[in-house]
């Protein structure tokens, strides 16, 4: 004669071993239904031809019209206009307005380029003050807010603070700090510290996102950058014009990366700001391992777990 807990038990066994893959147990016990369809939306470096912000301010109103669960942004500031304090607080005041949660990736225009009065390279301490300005907290921007997790909680990377990662749906979101001047990579600067130094803090960053994404059978890791890091080419093209006289700032990165996503089980979306503004947006694909470039405006994507596709553009012809 069986129990009654017992029979409980075989039940809820059955239950779940009949139930599909992509459902887990929910926080009573019983079986969760699996993740919902949801959409981002990804607002490309508004200042990368102009200074003028009202592109930024239409981005943003346009872009929260389509209800993304969130939104990322990259790119403060154009690489002809101050790295002023007076300015960084601007802009903050217009991200901070938008109606959705909005992440900022910061571009390389935003501070690898500043200069102090006596013509200088500033580019570290502005880059400090926009992590003191745009960082604070472990809250995104916006009216509402997400919980941002950042690597700057790991005390040995406490200045990597513009490097965060969320859930949501099963996919794990993460914004990785590349600039698009090829990584800021320094040839005539004898020891590159800045970039030797970020170099470090990002290949921590990707083991441990990637190492959480598979841990935990996630469906898909989506990472933004500025820079496009070509992980997506094939080996046999250049990747840089006059690549044999000029530094690769972007190739450990892109070995890692790759080197991940071979082993990882699910879908690998990079997303950077270097889309080209008149050519139809579309997410390219190597394997597992996809890209999308977007331009100055904005584009939506989907993501639909459980499918195979996973990601797609909303104004792409469905898969």
């Amino acid at each position: 004669m069986i129990r009654r807990g017992a029979l409980a038990s075989l039940v809820a066994a059955a239950i779940l071993a009949s139930a599909p893959a992509t459902a887990a147990l929910s926080a009573d016990g019983g079986v969760a239904q699996p993740a919902r369809p949801f959409q981002f939306t990804v607002i490309g470096h508004p200042f990368r031809a102009t200074s003028d912000e009202n592109l930024l301010r239409r981005s943003i109103t346009e872009a929260n019209q389509d209800k993304p669960a969130f939104i990322v942004a990259t790119g403060i500031k154009a690489q002809t206009e101050a790295c002023s304090d007076r300015l960084y607080a601007q802009r903050r005041d217009i991200l901070d307005g938008s109606p959705r949660p909005l992440v900022l990736l910061p571009a390389g225009s935003d501070w690898a380029g500043c200069r102090n009065s006596a013509g200088r390279s500033n580019a570290i301490e502005r880059l400090n003050r926009v992590r003191e300005v745009f960082y604070p907290d472990n809250q995104s921007l916006g009216v509402r807010r997400i919980t941002l997790t950042r690597l700057s909680a790991n005390v040995k990377f406490r200045s990597y603070a513009e490097n965060a990662y969320w859930e949501q749906g099963g996919v794990l979101f993460a914004t990785l700090n590349i600039p698009d001047n090829n990584n800021h990579y320094l040839p005539e600067a004898g020891r590159n510290s800045e970039y030797e130094d970020r170099l470090v803090a990002n290949r921590a960053w990707l083991h441990r996102l990637f190492l959480m994404a598979q841990r935990r059978n996630m469906e898909g890791l989506v990472l933004f950058t500025d820079g496009d890091i070509k992980a997506h080419v094939d080996e046999g093209f250049s990747l840089l014009s006059g690549f044999s006289a000029k530094q690769d700032g972007y190739a450990a990165v892109r070995k890692q990366v790759r080197a991940f996503a071979e082993k990882y089980q699910g879908k690998v979306l990079l997303v950077d700001s270097q889309g080209e503004p008149k050519a139809t947006p579309a997410i390219t694909w190597r394997g597992n391992l996809g890209r999308l470039g977007v331009g100055g405006e904005w584009e939506t994507v989907r993501v639909q777990p459980g499918t195979a596709s996973l990601f797609s553009l909303k104004d792409a012809d469905s898969p």
